[in-house]
C-alpha cells in the first residue's frame, strides 16, 4: 500500500511541477475565506487567469502531497540519527506512521476531485472532508507527541517547525475543498429508531450453516431466526478465540492476522468470536482488515487488558491496549482496560482511528485518557466508559448514544473532566456528541469525601466542540459545567453546548459564560444521521441506533 501511494504521489507531483512553472500567486478572492490567506496566496501559483476555486483546490491538494512527501522523508532520515532519546524515537515512529496515512488520504482526495468541477455526492463530499480533517488531526498528534516525549532531544525543532508550516497548507486545502466541493447537510431533527442487537443478544445473521453452528457453539446460545422482514447482518466467515484451546486460536492477535484483507461490503463481516476470559495482550487491527466484527461473551466476561502508560515511556498515541484503524469495524460485548492506574497519568484503553466504526455493549476502563477517539467517524451505543482526567478525548466525529459515563476518583489534587475534544480547525467536521447518556459517579468516587470536582469537558484545542443532548446528569457534575484548559485559551473559539438534559447536574443557570444552551434545530446537527452519516453504515451492523433527536 505504501509503495503504491508513493508512486501515485510522484505522478501527481510531476503534474504539479509542470503546471506551476512561471505562475503567479493565488488572488485574494480565492484565499480570503481560508484560515491562512497569506499562506494560500504565496503557496498556490497557477498559470491560468481564468482559474476558479476548483483549480486552486486541486493545486492546494497537490502542493499538500508535495509537503507531506518531504515530511515523510524527513522523518525517515531523523530516525537514523545517533542523538535520539528513547522518547524521541517513540514520538518519531508515531509521526512516521501518521505521515504515511496522510499521504494516503491526500492521494485519495486528489483522485476524487481531479476531474470534476461540480459538487460531489453527499457521501463522497463527506468522505473527503473527513479525510482532510483527519490529516490535520494526524499532524497535531505528531506535534503533541514530539513536544511531550522528546523535550530533551536537541533536534526536535527540525521536525516540529516544518510540520507546523505544513499544517497551515493542509488547513488551506480543507477550506478550499469545503468551498469548492462541499455540500450543505440537510439535518433530520426527528429521525427513527433502528432496532438490531438488544441487551447484547445477537441479531439475525445471514451465514452458512457451518458458520451458524460455530457461532451457536461458541456463544452457547441459539441464534435468532429471521422472519424475513428485518435486515440481516451478513457474515462471510467466523473464527473462535478461546484460551483453553477449544477454538481456532488462543490469542485475539492471531485471529485478527488470519482475517482476510480488504474485504468487500458485499461479502459481509468476518467475525472473530472471543470467548470469556482475561486476555493480556495488545491488539492492533490494521487498516486492511475491513469489515471485521469482534464479538465477546459480554462486559466483564471477555476482557482485553494492558498497562502501558506515558510514565513508563510510551507515547499517549501508542499506550493503548486496543488499537483499531480498519474501516467498518464493529465490536460487541467486550471490555477493554488499561490498568496502569491514575498514578501513571495518560494510559489509553482504546484508541480508535477506524472510519465508520461501531462499538456496542462494550466497556472501556481506565483513568486519565481512557478512550482516545482519535479521528474519522465513530459510533458508541450502550457502552460504559470509566475514567478521571479527559477520559474521552480526541478529534473524531463521535456520537455516544445510550451510554454510561462514570467519572472515577482521581489522584489527590486532580479534578475530573469527562471530555477533552481536539478540533484544531473550523473546517473540520469533528466533535463529540453525547446523546441520551447517563452520567453518574463510579463507586469509588461516590463513596469518597465529595471534594472532587467533575466537569463535562474542557477545550483541549482551539476549536474544541462538544455537545450533551437529552442526557441524565447526576449531582457529580459541578454547576459551572465546563472547565478552562489554560487561561482564556479557546474560550472564544470552542463550542460547548447542552440541549434538553435532565437530572440535578443539568441545571444550566450557573454554567460558564462561554458555553451555550441550544435549541432542537441546532442540536439536530449532532445526531447520528447528520453528524456521522449513520444511516449509511449502521443498518448493516445490526446495532440499534436513533437517527435523530
Amino acid at each position: 500500500m505504501a509503495s503504491n501511494t508513493i508512486i501515485v504521489s510522484f505522478l501527481i507531483l510531476f503534474t504539479f511541477t509542470t503546471i506551476a512553472t512561471g505562475a503567479t500567486s493565488a488572488p485574494p478572492s480565492v484565499c480570503q475565506d481560508t484560515p491562512y490567506p497569506s499562506v494560500c496566496q504565496t503557496s498556490l501559483p497557477i498559470n491560468n487567469s481564468s482559474a476558479n476555486i476548483h483549480d486552486y483546490g486541486r493545486l492546494s491538494i497537490r502542493k499538500s502531497i508535495s509537503s507531506a512527501t518531504k515530511f515523510a522523508n524527513l522523518i525517515d532520515r531523523y530516525l537514523t540519527a545517533l542523538d535520539l532519546t528513547p522518547g524521541a524515537i517513540n514520538a518519531l515512529k508515531d509521526c512516521q506512521y501518521l505521515a504515511r496515512v496522510n499521504l494516503d488520504f491526500l492521494t485519495s482526495t486528489y483522485n476524487s476531485i481531479n476531474t470534476t468541477q461540480t459538487p460531489l455526492s453527499d457521501t463522497k463530499s463527506e468522505d473527503m472532508q473527513t479525510m482532510l480533517s483527519a490529516i490535520l488531526t494526524n499532524t497535531e498528534t505528531c506535534i503533541d507527541g514530539l513536544k511531550a516525549n522528546a523535550a530533551s532531544w536537541t533536534s526536535k525543532n527540525g521536525v516540529v517547525a516544518p510540520i507546523e508550516n505544513d499544517n497551515k497548507l493542509y488547513s488551506v486545502s480543507l477550506a478550499l475543498f469545503n468551498k469548492g466541493w462541499g455540500r450543505n447537510k440537510k439535518n433530520k431533527k426527528f429521525g427513527f429508531s433502528h432496532k438490531g442487537f438488544k441487551n447484547g443478544k445477537l441479531p439475525p445473521f445471514k451465514m452458512s450453516e457451518k458458520s451458524k453452528s460455530v457461532l451457536e457453539t461458541a456463544g452457547r446460545r441459539k441464534l435468532l431466526q429471521s422472519n424475513g422482514t428485518g435486515q440481516q447482518v451478513v457474515i462471510s466467515n467466523i473464527v473462535v478465540v478461546s484460551q483453553d484451546g477449544s477454538g481456532n486460536f488462543t490469542t485475539i492477535t492471531d485471529a485478527v492476522n488470519f482475517a482476510p484483507n480488504n474485504s468487500a461490503a458485499s461479502a459481509g463481516y468476518f467475525v472473530v468470536y472471543v470467548t470469556a476470559g482475561v486476555y493480556e495482550e495488545y491488539v492492533n487491527i490494521p487498516k486492511n482488515k475491513k469489515y471485521l466484527m469482534m464479538i465477546g461473551d459480554g462486559i466483564n466476561q471477555t476482557v482485553i487488558t494492558g498497562n502501558h502508560s506515558v510514565v513508563d515511556g510510551w507515547t499517549t498515541f501508542n499506550s493503548a491496549t486496543f488499537i483499531v484503524v480498519s474501516p467498518y469495524f464493529v465490536a460487541v460485548n467486550i471490555t477493554i482496560r488499561n490498568t496502569a492506574g491514575s498514578i501513571k497519568h495518560q494510559a489509553v484503553a482504546l484508541r480508535n482511528g477506524a472510519d465508520l466504526s461501531t462499538f456496542y455493549s462494550c466497556s472501556f476502563e481506565g483513568y486519565q485518557d481512557t478512550l482516545y477517539t482519535h479521528s474519522l467517524r465513530q459510533f458508541y451505543r450502550e457502552c460504559d466508559i470509566y475514567g478521571t482526567v479527559d477520559f474521552i478525548f480526541g478529534n473524531a466525529a463521535a456520537v455516544f448514544q445510550n451510554c454510561n459515563l462514570y467519572p472515577r476518583l482521581p489522584m489527590s489534587g486532580q479534578f475530573n473532566a469527562i471530555t477533552a475534544q481536539g478540533r484544531t480547525d473550523p473546517g473540520q467536521n469533528t466533535g463529540t456528541s453525547i446523546q441520551k447518556c447517563n452520567i453518574r459517579a463510579a463507586d469509588d468516587l461516590a463513596s469518597s469525601n465529595g471534594n472532587t470536582v467533575t466537569y463535562l469537558g474542557r477545550p483541549w484545542k482551539e476549536y474544541s466542540r462538544t455537545v450533551y443532548m437529552q442526557s441524565y446528569m447526576d449531582t457529580v457534575i459541578t454547576p459551572a459545567g465546563w472547565s478552562i484548559w489554560s487561561g482564556d485559551f479557546a474560550l472564544n473559539t470552542s463550542y460547548y453546548a447542552e440541549f434538553n438534559n435532565s437530572g440535578p447536574g443539568s441545571d444550566t443557570s450557573r454554567r460558564v459564560s462561554w458555553s451555550y444552551v441550544i435549541n432542537a434545530t441546532d442540536a439536530a446537527n449532532f445526531t447520528v444521521s447528520s453528524f456521522i452519516s449513520g444511516d449509511a453504515f449502521l443498518p448493516q451492523t445490526g446495532v440499534p441506533y436513533d437517527s435523530g433527536l
